[in-house]
């Protein structure tokens, strides 16, 4: 098995920044539901921040396994009816880049700070990814159901980040007991 050290980690999560830029390339024939659950599975910086919401809470346990995923699908979800209702910020996507730099960052360093500064951060670019969600949303999508495939999208990758995470906790609590 190949080990990489967390620089090796942090260089290959950066060189793949540029693909993050192509993640939203459009939904084809979907639209309502089917295109909101779709969505986050389209792109690269969606997929692995989902992901990444999910390893930190299990790295932090406790309260942290209920309170970052539902921090994440709050805001994310206001932050799409924010831009439905017309509100748009100019760097969305710049800064949902920086999401994916941070949040893998965080994984690759294990930053583990303050269960509240935690939360915070994730929500942030939380309202960032809403407002691309909603941006994104198909003109001829029913804005409720589409908001409705993405919200059950994005806790699903949650779901999928928080059992791989403590399913390596577990891992390597087993370990160190041998």
């Amino acid at each position: 098995m190949i080990r990489m050290t967390r620089t090796a980690c942090l260089a290959a999560a950066l060189a793949a920044l540029p693909v993050a830029a192509l993640a939203h390339p459009g939904h084809g024939q979907e639209s309502g539901f089917a295109a909101g659950l779709g969505h986050p599975l389209g792109g690269l910086d969606h997929v692995a921040v989902m992901i990444a919401v999910g390893l930190l809470a299990a790295r932090l346990g406790g309260r942290a396994l209920w309170l970052l995923p539902a921090s994440f699908l709050t805001l994310m979800t206001i932050g799409g009816a924010l831009d439905m209702a017309g509100v748009t910020a100019p760097i969305t996507e710049a800064m949902i880049g920086l999401s994916l730099v941070v949040m893998l960052t965080a994984l690759i360093l294990r930053w583990t700070p303050p269960l509240p500064a935690m939360a915070c951060m994730i929500g942030a670019f939380a309202l960032l990814h809403g407002l691309a969600h909603g941006a994104e949303a198909p003109s001829s999508a029913s804005g409720l159901a589409f908001a409705g495939g993405f919200i059950l999208a994005t806790a699903l990758l949650h779901g999928l980040g928080l059992t791989a995470g403590l399913l390596l906790s577990r891992r390597r609590a087993m370990q160190r007991s041998r």
